[in-house]
């Protein structure tokens, strides 16, 4: 049986999220073994895009509008691949780059950075600034054997429609969902959540929207619009 095809697209991100694929150790060459790695610039020998279907194409970091070649890219990818995944809060939702205005060494003249769904379809979110080692791998096994009970949270078009903890705050916890577990806390990066009398507490200044807390959540992806029609009868 052949290995499916797997293309590693690196676009404007700081590469911490290829940092946290490369942390699972030993459990890497489980994944390289499982796979095969057509596209990567870090850990294969290929500099373009193969000819060709992908099976899978991961995207980390989010897509320059001023770099004609990652525009490029990011749709070959698209366009050549079965699955396209946003690994990482760059790809997912933006995370730091939304604070980018230009003018940086050593390329002034970008100026706008925008998640990948932006441009193309995407498939798969698994946002965190980087996402957990653990999380990439089980992501990683799950799609090559197919798992879709594991997959389908990550296939949700919520996960890479909130950002930071002021949604959870509007979708969860003003609807009264909040369990107080705590998981949005520990997910965060910065540390920019504190648990306070059982609730979360959000400091904006040290959120980067990554989009972790939203997607650790156990209540975000509950219906509330329908629960709040049904109520309302």
């Amino acid at each position: 049986m052949a290995k499916p095809k797997i293309a590693y697209v690196h676009l404007s991100g700081c590469t911490g999220c290829l940092v946290s694929l490369a942390d699972t150790y030993e459990k890497l060459l489980d994944i390289l073994g499982a796979v095969d790695m057509v596209y990567n610039l870090t850990l294969a020998d290929q500099r373009e895009l193969p000819e060709g279907k992908i099976d899978i194409s991961i995207v980390e970091g989010s897509v320059c509008l001023q770099d004609e070649h990652s525009v490029h890219l990011i749709k070959e990818a698209r366009e050549k691949s079965g699955l396209v995944v946003a690994l990482g809060g760059c790809a997912a939702t933006g995370c730091v780059c939304n604070f980018c205005r230009g003018g940086q060494a050593n390329q002034p003249q970008h100026e706008s950075f925008v998640p990948i769904n932006k441009l193309v379809k995407v498939d798969a979110y698994i946002p965190g600034c980087p996402p957990a080692p653990e999380v990439i791998y089980n992501f990683c096994i799950a799609a090559v054997t197919g798992d879709m009970d594991y997959l389908k949270p990550f296939m949700a078009g919520e996960v890479g429609g909130y950002h930071c903890g002021c949604d959870l705050n509007t979708k969860v916890i003003q609807n009264s969902l909040c369990m107080g577990c705590g998981t949005c806390a520990s997910s965060c990066p910065t540390r920019a959540i504190d648990m306070e009398f059982g609730r979360p507490s959000f400091n904006n200044i040290r959120c980067v929207k990554c989009g972790a807390c939203a997607a650790a959540c156990p209540r975000m992806f509950l219906p509330v619009e329908q629960i709040q029609k049904k109520l309302m009868v």
